[in-house]
Protein backbone atom coordinates (compact mmCIF):
# COMPACT_ATOMS: atom_id res chain seq x y z
CA UNK A 1 0.00 0.00 0.00
CA UNK A 2 1.68 3.54 -1.26
CA UNK A 3 1.01 6.34 1.09
CA UNK A 4 -0.29 9.68 -0.12
CA UNK A 5 3.17 11.58 -0.38
CA UNK A 6 4.46 8.57 -2.46
CA UNK A 7 1.20 8.14 -4.83
CA UNK A 8 1.76 12.31 -5.41
CA UNK A 9 5.54 11.45 -5.71
CA UNK A 10 5.33 8.91 -8.51
CA UNK A 11 2.54 10.60 -10.54
CA UNK A 12 5.01 13.91 -10.46
CA UNK A 13 7.73 12.60 -11.55
CA UNK A 14 5.63 10.55 -14.51
CA UNK A 15 3.83 13.95 -15.79
CA UNK A 16 7.63 16.47 -15.08
CA UNK A 17 10.18 14.63 -16.30
CA UNK A 18 12.36 16.49 -14.39
CA UNK A 19 13.64 16.05 -10.98
CA UNK A 20 13.71 19.76 -10.45
CA UNK A 21 9.97 20.50 -11.77
CA UNK A 22 9.02 17.48 -9.92
CA UNK A 23 9.91 19.04 -6.83
CA UNK A 24 8.49 22.18 -7.72
CA UNK A 25 4.74 20.96 -7.94
CA UNK A 26 5.45 19.32 -4.39
CA UNK A 27 7.09 21.88 -2.82
CA UNK A 28 10.09 20.22 -2.08
CA UNK A 29 13.72 20.76 -2.41
CA UNK A 30 15.26 18.46 -5.51
CA UNK A 31 17.29 16.40 -2.49
CA UNK A 32 14.07 15.17 -0.62
CA UNK A 33 12.57 14.10 -4.07
CA UNK A 34 15.47 12.47 -5.12
CA UNK A 35 15.95 10.81 -1.61
CA UNK A 36 12.12 9.63 -1.30
CA UNK A 37 12.24 8.38 -4.82
CA UNK A 38 15.15 5.97 -4.05
CA UNK A 39 13.40 4.98 -0.39
CA UNK A 40 10.73 3.77 -2.96
CA UNK A 41 13.13 1.87 -4.99
CA UNK A 42 14.50 0.01 -1.89
CA UNK A 43 11.29 -0.62 -0.77
CA UNK A 44 10.06 -2.19 -4.28
CA UNK A 45 13.46 -3.67 -4.69
CA UNK A 46 13.23 -2.64 -8.59
CA UNK A 47 14.42 0.00 -10.32
CA UNK A 48 11.85 2.82 -10.99
CA UNK A 49 13.09 5.87 -12.52
CA UNK A 50 15.45 5.92 -15.22
CA UNK A 51 17.96 8.25 -14.60
CA UNK A 52 20.45 8.38 -17.33
CA UNK A 53 19.33 11.30 -19.39
CA UNK A 54 18.81 14.47 -18.62
CA UNK A 55 15.11 13.62 -18.62
CA UNK A 56 14.09 11.50 -15.16
CA UNK A 57 11.62 8.45 -16.61
CA UNK A 58 9.67 6.03 -15.28
CA UNK A 59 11.47 2.76 -16.16
CA UNK A 60 8.79 -0.02 -17.36
CA UNK A 61 8.11 -1.07 -13.84
CA UNK A 62 7.96 2.52 -12.63
CA UNK A 63 5.09 2.78 -15.44
CA UNK A 64 3.52 -0.30 -13.92
CA UNK A 65 3.49 1.11 -10.42
CA UNK A 66 2.31 4.54 -11.38
CA UNK A 67 -0.78 3.29 -13.36
CA UNK A 68 -1.88 1.51 -10.06
CA UNK A 69 -0.82 4.39 -8.24
CA UNK A 70 -3.36 6.45 -9.86
CA UNK A 71 -5.94 3.41 -9.96
CA UNK A 72 -5.44 3.95 -6.13
CA UNK A 73 -6.00 7.63 -6.22
CA UNK A 74 -8.80 7.11 -7.84
CA UNK A 75 -10.26 4.18 -5.55
CA UNK A 76 -9.23 6.55 -2.04
CA UNK A 77 -11.19 9.30 -3.34
CA UNK A 78 -14.05 7.13 -4.00
CA UNK A 79 -14.18 5.42 -0.85
CA UNK A 80 -13.38 8.59 0.80
CA UNK A 81 -16.69 10.12 -1.09
CA UNK A 82 -18.61 7.11 -0.38
CA UNK A 83 -17.52 7.01 3.71
CA UNK A 84 -18.73 10.78 3.30
CA UNK A 85 -21.48 10.01 1.68
CA UNK A 86 -23.18 7.31 4.12
CA UNK A 87 -22.08 9.20 7.05
CA UNK A 88 -24.33 12.45 5.73
CA UNK A 89 -27.34 9.88 5.92
CA UNK A 90 -27.17 9.53 1.99
CA UNK A 91 -27.61 6.07 0.36
CA UNK A 92 -24.97 4.90 -2.00
CA UNK A 93 -27.53 3.59 -4.13
CA UNK A 94 -31.46 4.06 -4.49
CA UNK A 95 -33.47 0.75 -6.41
CA UNK A 96 -36.94 2.20 -7.70
CA UNK A 97 -38.90 -0.15 -9.02
CA UNK A 98 -42.84 1.72 -10.53
CA UNK A 99 -45.23 -0.47 -11.68
CA UNK A 100 -45.35 -0.76 -15.62
CA UNK A 101 -49.12 1.16 -15.54
CA UNK A 102 -46.78 4.33 -14.68
CA UNK A 103 -44.86 6.14 -17.86
CA UNK A 104 -41.08 6.87 -16.80
CA UNK A 105 -41.66 10.33 -18.85
CA UNK A 106 -43.59 11.31 -15.37
CA UNK A 107 -40.74 10.65 -13.21
CA UNK A 108 -38.31 11.74 -15.82
CA UNK A 109 -38.32 15.26 -14.03
CA UNK A 110 -38.18 14.17 -10.85
CA UNK A 111 -34.83 12.44 -11.45
CA UNK A 112 -33.54 15.73 -12.71
CA UNK A 113 -34.24 17.75 -9.17
CA UNK A 114 -32.46 15.03 -7.46
CA UNK A 115 -29.47 15.33 -9.27
CA UNK A 116 -29.74 19.11 -8.38
CA UNK A 117 -28.96 18.14 -4.81
CA UNK A 118 -25.06 16.58 -5.68
CA UNK A 119 -25.59 13.62 -3.48
CA UNK A 120 -23.78 11.27 -5.05
CA UNK A 121 -26.37 8.45 -4.66
CA UNK A 122 -26.28 6.36 -7.78
CA UNK A 123 -30.11 5.40 -9.15
CA UNK A 124 -31.64 2.55 -10.45
CA UNK A 125 -34.79 2.40 -11.92
CA UNK A 126 -36.88 -0.51 -13.71
CA UNK A 127 -40.30 -1.61 -14.21
CA UNK A 128 -42.27 -4.60 -12.75
CA UNK A 129 -45.64 -6.04 -13.30
CA UNK A 130 -48.90 -7.13 -11.01
CA UNK A 131 -47.18 -9.14 -8.15
CA UNK A 132 -43.62 -8.46 -9.73
CA UNK A 133 -43.89 -5.03 -8.10
CA UNK A 134 -43.88 -6.14 -4.27
CA UNK A 135 -41.82 -8.99 -4.81
CA UNK A 136 -39.13 -6.90 -5.93
CA UNK A 137 -39.44 -4.83 -2.38
CA UNK A 138 -39.55 -8.30 -0.62
CA UNK A 139 -36.84 -9.68 -2.43
CA UNK A 140 -34.55 -6.62 -1.45
CA UNK A 141 -34.34 -5.47 -5.66
CA UNK A 142 -36.59 -2.81 -4.72
CA UNK A 143 -35.75 0.00 -1.86
CA UNK A 144 -38.78 2.16 -2.94
CA UNK A 145 -42.48 0.92 -5.69
CA UNK A 146 -44.29 3.07 -7.03
CA UNK A 147 -47.71 2.31 -8.58
CA UNK A 148 -48.28 -1.06 -6.61
CA UNK A 149 -51.25 -2.65 -6.76
CA UNK A 150 -53.55 -4.62 -4.64
CA UNK A 151 -53.59 -4.48 -0.92
CA UNK A 152 -50.14 -4.87 0.49
CA UNK A 153 -48.96 -8.48 1.40
CA UNK A 154 -46.70 -8.79 4.56
CA UNK A 155 -43.33 -8.01 4.22
CA UNK A 156 -41.44 -6.88 6.99
CA UNK A 157 -41.07 -3.64 8.18
CA UNK A 158 -43.11 -2.17 5.80
CA UNK A 159 -44.56 1.17 4.97
CA UNK A 160 -46.88 2.45 2.53
CA UNK A 161 -49.36 5.08 2.02
CA UNK A 162 -51.94 5.38 -1.45
CA UNK A 163 -50.94 6.80 -4.45
CA UNK A 164 -54.59 6.92 -5.52
CA UNK A 165 -57.32 5.52 -7.85
CA UNK A 166 -56.76 4.07 -11.00
CA UNK A 167 -59.79 3.95 -13.13
CA UNK A 168 -60.31 1.23 -15.78
CA UNK A 169 -62.57 1.37 -19.00
CA UNK A 170 -63.50 -1.35 -21.39
CA UNK A 171 -62.38 -0.17 -24.99
CA UNK A 172 -62.16 -2.06 -28.27
CA UNK A 173 -61.16 -0.78 -31.49
CA UNK A 174 -63.52 0.78 -33.92
CA UNK A 175 -62.77 -2.05 -36.60
CA UNK A 176 -63.33 -4.21 -33.69
CA UNK A 177 -66.87 -6.70 -33.99
CA UNK A 178 -67.61 -5.50 -30.72
CA UNK A 179 -67.82 -2.01 -31.63
CA UNK A 180 -70.56 -2.69 -33.28
CA UNK A 181 -72.68 -4.71 -30.19
CA UNK A 182 -75.91 -2.83 -29.00
CA UNK A 183 -75.91 -2.91 -24.96
CA UNK A 184 -73.61 -3.29 -22.55
CA UNK A 185 -71.23 -6.66 -23.30
CA UNK A 186 -72.09 -9.95 -21.81
CA UNK A 187 -69.23 -12.35 -20.41
CA UNK A 188 -70.21 -14.84 -23.10
CA UNK A 189 -70.28 -12.13 -25.87
CA UNK A 190 -66.58 -11.02 -24.41
CA UNK A 191 -65.25 -14.39 -24.05
CA UNK A 192 -65.67 -15.17 -27.55
CA UNK A 193 -62.88 -12.31 -28.05
CA UNK A 194 -58.96 -12.44 -27.81
CA UNK A 195 -57.96 -10.86 -24.44
CA UNK A 196 -54.55 -8.43 -24.54
CA UNK A 197 -53.07 -8.56 -21.12
CA UNK A 198 -49.64 -7.20 -20.09
CA UNK A 199 -47.73 -10.45 -17.95
CA UNK A 200 -47.48 -10.59 -14.86
CA UNK A 201 -43.38 -10.34 -14.37
CA UNK A 202 -43.40 -12.03 -10.88
CA UNK A 203 -40.80 -14.44 -10.71
CA UNK A 204 -42.66 -16.48 -7.86
CA UNK A 205 -45.69 -18.86 -8.52
CA UNK A 206 -47.22 -18.63 -11.05
CA UNK A 207 -48.07 -14.89 -11.15
CA UNK A 208 -51.35 -13.11 -12.08
CA UNK A 209 -53.82 -12.08 -15.19
CA UNK A 210 -56.68 -9.71 -15.25
CA UNK A 211 -58.63 -8.80 -17.53
CA UNK A 212 -59.51 -12.28 -19.20
CA UNK A 213 -62.68 -14.57 -18.76
CA UNK A 214 -61.69 -18.12 -18.09
CA UNK A 215 -61.50 -20.15 -21.42
CA UNK A 216 -61.03 -16.69 -23.41
CA UNK A 217 -57.85 -16.64 -25.74
CA UNK A 218 -55.02 -14.15 -24.63
CA UNK A 219 -52.68 -12.22 -26.18
CA UNK A 220 -49.71 -11.28 -23.12
CA UNK A 221 -47.45 -8.58 -24.25
CA UNK A 222 -44.88 -6.95 -22.23
CA UNK A 223 -46.50 -3.37 -21.31
CA UNK A 224 -49.09 -1.25 -21.14
CA UNK A 225 -47.48 0.79 -24.01
CA UNK A 226 -48.24 -2.65 -25.86
CA UNK A 227 -51.48 -3.04 -24.80
CA UNK A 228 -52.97 -0.14 -25.90
CA UNK A 229 -51.56 -0.32 -28.93
CA UNK A 230 -52.82 -3.89 -29.36
CA UNK A 231 -55.83 -2.95 -28.47
CA UNK A 232 -56.35 0.27 -30.41
CA UNK A 233 -55.39 -2.00 -33.74
CA UNK A 234 -57.95 -4.84 -33.32
CA UNK A 235 -55.43 -7.23 -32.11
CA UNK A 236 -58.07 -8.18 -28.75
CA UNK A 237 -60.07 -6.42 -26.21
CA UNK A 238 -59.82 -5.51 -22.51
CA UNK A 239 -59.66 -3.24 -19.59
CA UNK A 240 -57.23 -0.15 -19.97
CA UNK A 241 -56.68 2.95 -18.00
CA UNK A 242 -59.52 5.84 -18.64
CA UNK A 243 -56.96 8.84 -18.19
CA UNK A 244 -53.99 7.48 -20.21
CA UNK A 245 -56.28 6.30 -23.31
CA UNK A 246 -58.66 9.52 -23.01
CA UNK A 247 -57.28 10.67 -26.52
CA UNK A 248 -57.54 7.52 -28.18
CA UNK A 249 -61.27 7.32 -26.87
CA UNK A 250 -61.75 10.73 -28.01
CA UNK A 251 -60.74 10.24 -31.61
CA UNK A 252 -62.45 7.21 -32.04
CA UNK A 253 -59.47 4.70 -32.40
CA UNK A 254 -60.96 3.17 -29.22
CA UNK A 255 -64.59 2.54 -28.72
CA UNK A 256 -65.75 2.78 -24.92
CA UNK A 257 -68.46 -0.53 -24.40
CA UNK A 258 -70.36 -1.09 -21.24
CA UNK A 259 -69.78 -4.00 -19.63
CA UNK A 260 -72.38 -6.42 -17.37
CA UNK A 261 -69.73 -7.02 -14.98
CA UNK A 262 -67.76 -3.65 -14.63
CA UNK A 263 -64.35 -3.19 -12.95
CA UNK A 264 -63.60 -1.33 -9.51
CA UNK A 265 -60.74 0.86 -9.81
CA UNK A 266 -57.20 -0.15 -8.23
CA UNK A 267 -55.89 1.66 -5.24
CA UNK A 268 -52.09 1.85 -6.35
CA UNK A 269 -49.38 2.28 -3.47
CA UNK A 270 -46.12 3.76 -2.81
CA UNK A 271 -44.19 1.54 -0.60
CA UNK A 272 -40.89 1.11 0.80
CA UNK A 273 -39.25 -0.85 3.78
CA UNK A 274 -39.14 1.17 7.10
CA UNK A 275 -35.73 0.00 8.61
CA UNK A 276 -34.05 0.66 5.41
CA UNK A 277 -34.53 4.70 5.06
CA UNK A 278 -32.31 7.15 4.24
CA UNK A 279 -32.21 11.05 3.03
CA UNK A 280 -32.67 9.58 -0.76
CA UNK A 281 -35.31 7.90 -0.15
CA UNK A 282 -37.32 10.49 2.45
CA UNK A 283 -37.10 12.79 -0.62
CA UNK A 284 -38.21 10.37 -3.10
CA UNK A 285 -40.93 10.15 -0.65
CA UNK A 286 -41.88 13.59 -0.22
CA UNK A 287 -42.16 14.63 -3.71
CA UNK A 288 -44.47 11.48 -4.40
CA UNK A 289 -46.64 12.89 -1.87
CA UNK A 290 -47.56 16.19 -3.99
CA UNK A 291 -50.43 16.15 -5.34
CA UNK A 292 -49.40 17.54 -8.74
CA UNK A 293 -47.16 14.73 -9.42
CA UNK A 294 -49.66 12.58 -7.84
CA UNK A 295 -52.23 13.79 -10.75
CA UNK A 296 -49.50 13.25 -13.12
CA UNK A 297 -49.01 9.55 -12.35
CA UNK A 298 -52.12 8.43 -12.33
CA UNK A 299 -52.99 10.12 -15.86
CA UNK A 300 -49.82 8.66 -17.55
CA UNK A 301 -49.70 10.54 -20.68
CA UNK A 302 -51.88 9.77 -23.61
CA UNK A 303 -50.57 6.96 -26.13
CA UNK A 304 -51.05 7.26 -29.81
CA UNK A 305 -51.55 4.81 -32.11
CA UNK A 306 -48.16 5.97 -33.99
CA UNK A 307 -46.08 6.36 -30.70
Amino acid sequence: MLSEEELALIEAIRECGSLSRAAARLGKAPSTVSYSARQLEERFDALLFDRRRYRLELTPAGRVLADEAARMMQESCRATQRIRQIASGWEERLCIVSDELFEFEILAPLIADFDQLQSGVSLRLTTEVLGGTWEALRSGRAGLVIGATNEPPAIQDLRWFELGQLEWVFAVSARHPLAHVCGPLTREAIQQHRAVVVADSSREGQGRAYGKLNGQPVLAVASMHAKIHAQSIGLGVGWLPRKRVASLLASGDLVEKKTVDQREPNVTYVAWRGDQEGRALAWWLQRLREPRLTAALLAGRDVGICD
